[in-house]
């Protein structure tokens, strides 16, 4: 998990132009990744209704002719029950460190609670960097509960002793106000030049991306059977031999880590159509990330009790 080093700058950029780091931070399930990827115009953040499903630091990046807006997307942050969970918490508070401006993301639908103050309350150690409430979700609710979520986060800032910058309600699925929320976070940024090569939407590398999406096929598949057990290596990804230069095809071959024996079956499926499943759904997301047909080769293993195994942990890519 790399530090917020970009590529060398683009010195085209116009005058006045901003470039800068912005993260979302938030419980579990908030809509994080999905206001990324909206900003974004892609899918670029694995999205999930199970919590705690992002484990990357993946990178957005939102083109403008006044500004590059770098979104950086970290892991919910949580109490910690396993050695993963403490790494991803230390992923998000290093992160939070190095942005230019954070957004607090509180879903519209859901009373501010324990979690979303705990996280307030660690934000409010975060002295220097600007922040920001986006009220998520907020195509869920009318215009009296909005109103209502708008004032409780207000509050929730006074009592902790944050000074919102700015809180303002969108919807990512619904498109709305998104636009606006990136155009109060370009102001907060840095003036300088590009950061990353126009039209690049992403600096994650490919492979992790592919494994991302294969991991996010499967938690769909396994609901509330599996708990957070699931890791996806993608081995090596390479041309076949010997196609035609106008059909070629991509060869993908990945593993999908569980923790236990017997989690295997319920990843497979009856006579494997849960796997055949996973794979039909991640491989039309991998060939629209990549632009070339795709054939996946799956196989799931067992790596036991890997988040709680330092060992592991580095060999999954944690």
């Amino acid at each position: 998990m790399s530090d917020l080093s970009p590529a060398q700058p683009e010195p085209q950029a116009p005058a006045h132009h901003r470039a800068g780091f912005a993260c979302f931070v938030g419980r579990p399930n908030a809509g994080k990744s999905t206001l990324t990827n909206a900003l974004v115009g892609t899918k670029v953040a694995i999205t999930s209704n199970r919590p705690q499903t992002t484990r990357h630091t993946v990178r957005g990046i939102v083109h403008r002719p006044d500004a590059q807006l770098v979104l950086v997307d970290t892991p919910g942050l949580h109490k910690p029950r396993t050695l993963l969970g403490e790494r991803l918490n230390d992923v998000v508070r290093t992160t939070w460190a190095e942005v230019d401006v954070i957004g607090f993301c509180v879903p519209a639908d859901q009373k501010p609670g324990p979690g979303d103050r705990f996280i307030a309350g660690e934000l409010a150690e975060v002295k220097k960097t600007p922040k920001i409430a986006v009220i998520t979700k907020s195509d869920l609710v009318d215009g009296d509960r909005l109103a209502q979520q708008l004032v409780a986060i207000d509050r929730l800032g006074a009592e902790l002793g944050i000074e919102w910058a700015e809180i303002v309600p969108v919807s990512a699925t619904a498109g709305r106000q998104v636009e606006l929320l990136a155009d109060l976070l370009v102001p907060m940024l840095p003036e300088g030049p590009r950061l990353y090569p126009e039209g690049e939407l992403t600096d994650e590398p490919e492979q992790v991306m592919v494994a991302e999406l294969i991991r996010e096929a499967a938690l769909e598949g396994v609901r509330d059977e599996l708990p957070h057990s699931i890791a996806v290596v993608v081995e090596e990804m390479v041309p076949r031999q010997g196609r035609p230069a106008d059909r070629p095809l991509l060869d993908v071959h990945a593993n999908v880590f569980i923790e236990r024996p017997s989690q295997k079956g319920i990843v497979i499926g009856p006579k494997g159509a849960r796997l055949k499943a996973v794979g039909t759904k991640s491989r039309k997301h991998i060939e629209a990330l990549l632009g070339t047909p795709v054939y996946l080769d799956l196989h799931v293993k067992v790596a036991k009790d890997w988040q709680r195994d330092p060992k592991q942990l580095r060999r999954l890519g944690f």
